[in-house]
């Protein structure tokens, strides 16, 4: 027993079965060999390594920047000698502007590798991109000696600014070498500037106003240039420009200097041949060019040996570390073998509990009617460690909690669908019933003003049914309002707007009229009536809703236009995200479940809804109609079921109309609708009714009604100013600019009641009234007129009346100077329009 427990213990030493002992063993051997040997030896010398070799990458380039600059001051020099008068410099110039190109070519293909220092480049190379406009004003001598000079001097200076290497130079040595090498190149240059200034002064013998301070600058700042190059250069590289600066080429350019130092009132002492002084000058920067290379050669041999000696040190420590790391490798894999193996098992099963058991599990919960078994356990992989295992438990028991979770929470969700398709069936019994016995109080009472209210009552009746109607659109489930004959797509829009608040602001433009099927009528209706009501509730009280509709090719295309303060991208992307019936309403925002209600209408009929902004201002939602929704043009105007009957197109009486006061009645669109003179009360067609209540939803309009045997006046008046017959939107759904017809209206007054009524091109029904003037309802009766199918040619009506602002003013007038006579004559006060001011 002993000797088993010490191999046991041997045995967790050398294999441990927990995966902190696994680790600390990986880590132990990690520490010792590769955190010590590769990570601080290697790391150091691979450093010096890469920056030795940057920084001869660096010099390299220095070195083809070097040879542009020199390239660019030999030309600068000679144009400005050809600027000064020189004409003998006009091939020299040629031939000097081929060099220059070779060696900005050279530098430009350098720099697209990309070596380190080429971004200081870049903003030079751009500069010298106007080289060839300056050389054709040099050549048409339409630019000034000093601005040719200024130009290429400031390139030089852009290029001389890099100092490529410095970055990367870590070694002294070459530090100082780096900084000797570019002190040169500014001494170089102010000698070339000089060599080029001169020239140009020479040609012109004399000095221009400003030119003289010009060279003396020129003179100091190459001074200072050759002193920072002896602090850094080292006693070889000096001893090598002291030979330049004191050769002969120097001591005769030296002469031609002085000259030019005496010559400060202007014309030159002595006349100075510019050639002469030109090749004297050149030979001393081409020397002074030799000790520049050379100066760049120690650096590029400095970094070489600073990259070999690395070289060497990090072979050595990649040998150490390359047995570190075979160690490491013998120890992972057996590692590895020990944890990945059930860590893969593990993680399969915790995948196959979130992408099968669970989801499973909730849809048995939601299609049965009784509890579905629970999951599989979680099962522990072969060989797994014993953190494996607890983790492995520690799931299985998160899958138990999950699982009740979830089947709690499907239960309830199935409860609260049903629970709401049952208080909306209730909710819709109670108001079909309401409607009912608003409906025998209407047809009894006789008192104008109880009749009026008694409308407005009918009307908030039918929006509360389309509330109901949306709660059941929500849970899934079917309006049991069908139809089973095709009917007027006109109609299906004014069984809409009998559903929404405030629908006088709601104006009908262009609409093909076209069939739609019987058995989508109601749907349609409803998506419509939540569409519009969102339009009214979200535009100016004094602008109007439009709607417009057109066949198009694939189906029929619907928009209802409003010009409200309109919505920003996001909350459009979001709104028809929410359309298309990617969200699910139970865990959104109560302010958006018009949206979703439109969005299931939507999916069913397989109609695409989509809100865009307007062209104008304001929401344009774009109804696409699908073939299918479509039926044959042979259709029928809606009837209820109580079998009231409607005022035909032709003016013959199929069924008594009602209204809410002493109105007129007007012909819209070929048919006959009961209007009112109490723009308060409701307007009531086909036993559904429509009220002047100012909307009051956010977003759009949340479950409403949706009745579909119903048609409800339709204001059609004047467009506003922001959307005219010749507004973009309207010629986008019409194609072309509707023209305005005159109204055809006559006027006629019957001799029973007195009131005026306007008749379009045919008779006004003959209708029953009562003591006090009203038109008396007839039964609710079903009659063989109302299963008739209209005739095409009653689809295509005559235009609206439409009043002009005049008209409809001095209408509100005689209206309201009635109503006030009417008050006073039952001793009522009213304060007058006067008063109230």
């Amino acid at each position: 027993m002993p000797s088993l427990s010490r191999r046991r213990a041997a045995g967790g030493l050398i294999r441990p079965r927990t995966i902190a002992g696994q680790l600390g063993r990986i880590l132990a051997v990690s520490l010792v060999l590769v955190l010590v040997l590769l990570g601080l030896t290697m790391a150091t010398q691979a450093s010096a390594y890469r920056r030795s070799g940057e920084t001869v990458d660096a010099v390299a380039l220095a070195l083809l920047a070097q040879d542009l600059v020199h390239q660019a001051q030999r030309e600068r020099g000679l144009s400005n000698g050809l600027l000064g008068g020189d004409e003998r410099l006009g091939q020299p110039v040629t031939d000097q502007r081929a060099e220059t190109d070779a060696a900005l070519r050279v530098l430009a293909e350098a720099v697209a590798t990309r070596p380190p220092g080429a971004t200081a480049l870049d903003a030079a190379l751009s500069q010298l991109a106007g080289l060839p406009g300056l050389r054709a004003r040099i050549d048409t001598r339409t630019i000034t000696r000093q601005a040719a000079f200024q130009f290429y001097s400031d390139s030089v200076d852009a290029v001389n600014r890099a100092a490529l290497g410095l970055d990367q130079a870590r070694d002294p040595a070459i530090r100082h070498g780096l900084q000797a090498l570019y002190a040169l190149g500014d001494a170089k240059e102010f000698t070339a500037r000089e060599r080029g200034f001169l020239n140009g002064v020479f040609a012109a013998g004399a000095f221009a106003e400003g030119e003289y301070l010009q060279f003396l600058d020129i003179r100091a700042a190459r001074a200072a240039a050759f002193a920072q190059f002896d602090r850094d250069a080292t006693a070889a590289q000096r001893d090598r420009i002291d030979a330049v600066r004191t050769g002969a080429s120097a001591a005769l350019a030296a002469r031609a200097e002085n000259i030019a130092i005496a010559s400060m009132a202007g014309p030159l002492t002595h006349p100075v041949d510019p050639a002469t002084w030109w090749s004297q000058m050149t030979e001393v920067i081409d020397e002074q060019r030799t000790v520049q290379q050379a100066v760049g050669a120690d650096i590029r041999a400095r970094a070489d040996d600073l990259r070999r000696a690395a070289l060497l040190t990090l072979a050595a420590f990649a040998l150490a570390a390359l047995l570190a790391v075979a160690a490491e490798v013998v120890l992972v894999i057996a590692s590895v073998r020990a944890i990945v193996r059930p860590l893969a098992g593990l993680a399969g099963e915790a995948d196959d509990v979130a992408s099968r058991r669970l989801p499973t599990a909730i849809a048995a919960w939601r299609d049965a009617d009784t509890a579905p078994p629970a999951p599989a356990p979680v099962r522990t992989p072969a060989g797994a460690g014993v953190e494996i295992d607890a983790v492995a438990r520690a799931l299985d028991r998160v899958q138990t909690t999950a699982f009740d979770l979830a089947s709690e929470q499907a239960l309830v969700r199935r409860n609260t669908t049903e629970s709401l398709a049952n208080l909306a069936r209730r909710n819709q019994n109670l108001v079909r019933r309401q409607l009912s016995l608003i409906s025998e109080f209407e047809r009894e009472e006789m008192d104008p003003k109880a009749l009026s209210n008694l409308f407005e009552l009918d009307h908030l009746a039918t929006r509360m049914r389309r509330n109901a109607e949306s709660l059941l659109v929500l849970v899934g489930e079917a309006s049991p309002r069908r139809w089973a004959e095709p009917i007027a797509l006109t109609d299906v829009i004014r069984a809409g707007l009998s559903e929404v608040d405030d629908y006088r602001r709601v104006a009908l433009r262009r609409v093909d009229d076209v069939a739609i099927a019987g058995a989508v009528v109601s749907e349609l209706a409803h998506a419509l009536a939540e569409l519009i009501e969102n339009g009214l509730a979200f535009s100016p009280p004094d602008l109007e809703v439009e709607i417009y509709g057109r066949k198009v090719a694939g189906g029929y295309l619907l928009a209802v236009v409003d010009h409200g303060v309109g919505m920003g991208a996001e909350q459009l992307a979001e709104a028809n995200a929410r359309l298309r019936g990617e969200q699910d309403f139970i865990v959104a925002s109560t302010r958006y479940l018009g949206h979703y209600v439109v969005g299931r209408l939507a999916g069913r009929l397989g109609i695409d809804v989509e809100l865009t902004t307007s062209p104008v201002s304001g929401i344009v939602a774009r109804l696409l109609l699908p073939p299918s929704v479509l039926a044959e043009e042979n259709v029928s105007r809606p009837v209820e079921s109580g079998g009231e009957r409607i005022i035909s197109d032709g003016g013959t009486d199929a069924g008594s109309s009602r209204r809410s006061g002493v109105g007129a009645q007007r012909e819209l669109n070929g048919a006959v609708v009961s209007g009112r003179a109490d723009s308060a009360a409701p307007s009531r067609v086909n036993g559904s009714a429509v009220d002047a209540t100012p909307p009051a939803t956010n977003g759009l309009a949340g479950p409403g009604p949706s009745d579909t045997d119903a048609r409800a006046t339709v204001r059609s008046g004047p467009m506003p100013a922001a959307a005219q017959g010749d507004s973009p939107y309207a010629q986008f759904v019409s194609g072309a600019t509707p023209s305005r017809r005159e109204p055809q209206v006559r006027e006629s007054a019957d001799p029973g009641d007195g009131v005026v009524r306007h008749v379009g091109p045919r008779a006004a029904a003959t209708v029953e009234r009562t003591r006090n003037g009203l038109v008396k309802r007839g039964k609710r009766v079903k009659t063989p007129e109302t299963s008739h199918s209209r005739s095409a040619s009653e689809l295509n009506r005559p235009p609206v009346v439409e009043r002009t602002p005049e008209q409809t003013r001095g209408l509100l007038t005689a209206f309201r100077t009635g109503h006030d006579r009417a008050g006073e004559a039952r001793g009522e006060h009213r304060p007058r329009t006067e008063e109230l001011r």
